[in-house]
């Protein structure tokens, strides 16, 4: 098994096609099929599933692919920080879910460091992946949050997974509307009064995304739900479609102007408890310091 394997399973996972991958690859069809065949070989199993409408992880490929994802990451990691020509760069690396101001206090830790050569990284990602990033060491730092209906299952995986939690803050429910809505100038407002608007929700796109929901009230049942991955598309929704998202009420000075969001106080209530996880007993850098210490100005 190689590492160069390994990258080829998580392309043609990442595919609808061998010859999609392949381009993405700049190898031959032919050699990344006798790649992914002598790796089944030497693993004894089938880690796709090919039919005339193209080719899909089978269930012992799907949890192989768990697995060369972490190994790969890795590897890039161990490389970009230890080949000679990056050797003198600064690293620092951040997993959040989906909170500004962690990224208002990532760009406030960057400016204090003046440096010619660096790799910085942001990871705003589904909960699942913040967790076992800052597992792996992917990234020393993640930002997380809980609800009272998960926090048992959160607490399970930090000590499943050796992380410690740091809580900064408890916040209430509110809800998020375009500053056009027709309900925007409410300043409380129930779910039942939102039900003819769609809910745009975060989609964490894993098995675990009921149970990882970094929104609160995550076991509401919605009578229109439209799921997004990504802000800026949720932000269009929103807007076009007159929908809301559910969100703690943390509104920064340049999110509200720039994207014309208001906030509204739900009755509902699910309080979101928000905080960062670090491995157990790692030595952070001196930027991670400064990060957390960034992230502390928020605590409440």
């Amino acid at each position: 098994m190689t590492i160069s394997q390994l990258k080829y399973v998580l392309a043609i996972a990442g595919s609808s096609s061998i010859r999609e991958a392949a381009g993405k690859l700049f190898i031959s069809q032919p050699a990344l099929s006798a790649a992914i065949r002598e790796l089944e070989e030497e693993l004894g199993i089938k880690l796709f599933k090919r039919t005339n409408k193209g080719i899909t992880l089978s269930e012992p490929g799907r949890e192989f692919l768990t697995y060369a994802k972490q190994a790969v990451s890795q590897y890039e990691l161990i490389e970009d920080r230890y080949i000679a020509k990056n050797r003198d760069k600064k690293h620092f690396s951040v997993s959040m879910q989906h909170y500004v101001f962690a990224v208002h206090a990532f760009v406030n830790t960057v400016k204090q460091f003046d440096s010619d050569r660096y790799v910085y990284s942001v990871h705003e990602t589904r909960t699942d992946e913040v967790l076992s990033n800052v597992r792996d060491l992917t990234s020393e730092i993640g930002i997380i949050a809980y609800s009272k209906s998960n926090k048992n299952i959160f607490k399970k995986l930090f000590k499943e997974y050796n992380l410690e939690f740091y809580p900064l803050m408890v916040k209430n429910t509110f809800a998020y509307v375009w500053k056009d809505h027709p309900l925007a100038d409410r300043a409380e407002i129930s779910l039942e009064e939102l039900r003819d608007y769609p809910c745009v929700s975060f989609d964490q796109s894993s098995d675990n995304d009921f149970y990882l929901s970094e929104e609160a009230l995550g076991n509401y049942e919605f009578d229109k739900l439209i799921k997004s991955n990504d802000r800026a598309t949720s932000s269009e929704i929103m807007a076009k479609l007159n929908g809301y998202s559910i969100g703690t009420g943390i509104m920064t000075e340049s999110v509200t102007l720039k994207d014309g969001f208001v906030t509204i106080k739900l009755r509902e209530e699910d309080p979101l408890t928000i905080g960062y996880i670090m491995r157990k007993n790692h030595e952070l850098s001196d930027i991670g310091k400064r990060y957390i210490e960034e992230l502390n100005r928020y605590k409440e």
